[in-house]
């Protein structure tokens, strides 16, 4: 299967301190989207306003299409990716769109290897620790609390570059790992670490797996986290 990736830009400003919750400043309003599929098309999803100027938020309408698009390219058999999609992307996507259900359907048929990392090991990895590990040149173009202050002093083609650079980053790092059998991610110590992956999951076989010991853990982070909303958006369909 050929891999999809998307992400999200949000507009919101905020500093978020070490070890806050991200949650604590949730929702999150949607700046910007991308979609990149490997080696293949590539497009930026906004709003424009009054003047043709690219909006704070995308549209409902526009929100609505992306997932319409993303669901279009699982039915087709593409391997639609994206680095904490389950956790975030998809959620903030299904809320903007006022549609959480086609989100969580979406979220439940894609493939976010960082939660398949999570539940493997009781903690998450940030995707230029895991691009370096494994030897991607490419890199990441600002640090991601950078966007939303950018977006709104009207720096659009900047974030506009970010966010489909992380896209083409998930892809270089999707085909590393399955070439590899294995995913790499650089240590707070600067050490490169490794994690068997023969074979990358779509979300809902990760859901269908034990969770991670975090009984090593001082703040462990639940693996519910990650999809609750999907649970809330569909009733029943994690029983």
């Amino acid at each position: 299967m050929e891999p999809l990736s998307f992400d999200i830009e949000i507009s919101d400003v905020f500093d978020l301190k070490e070890h806050e919750d991200l949650a604590a400043y949730a929702p999150f309003h949607i700046s910007v989207a991308a979609t990149a599929l490997y080696q293949g098309e590539e497009r930026i999803w906004f709003s424009t306003d009054a003047t043709g100027k690219p909006a704070m938020n995308l549209t409902a309408d526009h929100a609505h299409e992306l997932l319409e698009y993303l669901e279009a390219m699982q039915a087709r058999g593409v391997m639609v990716c994206a680095w904490n999609g389950l956790g975030f992307d998809l959620r903030w996507i299904g809320r903007q769109a006022g549609d959480p259900a086609l989100a969580a359907r979406i979220a439940l048929r894609s493939f976010d290897p960082m939660f398949q990392f999570f539940n493997r090991t009781g903690f998450p990895v940030a995707l230029a620790k895991v691009a370096a590990a494994m030897g991607i040149a490419q890199e990441k173009l600002m640090d991601g609390a950078e966007a939303p202050k950018r977006w709104r002093a009207g720096r659009h083609r900047e974030v506009m570059d970010y966010c489909l650079g992380d896209c083409q980053m998930t892809n270089l790092v999707v085909r590393a790992i399955q070439k590899a059998g294995e995913l790499r991610w650089v240590t707070t110590r600067g050490t490169v670490r490794s994690e068997p992956l023969p074979r990358l999951l779509p979300v809902e076989a990760v859901l269908r797996e034990p969770g991670p010991d975090q009984s090593w853990m001082d703040r462990p982070l639940p693996k519910t986290k990650f999809y609750d909303w999907v649970r809330e958006a569909l009733p029943g369909a994690l029983d």
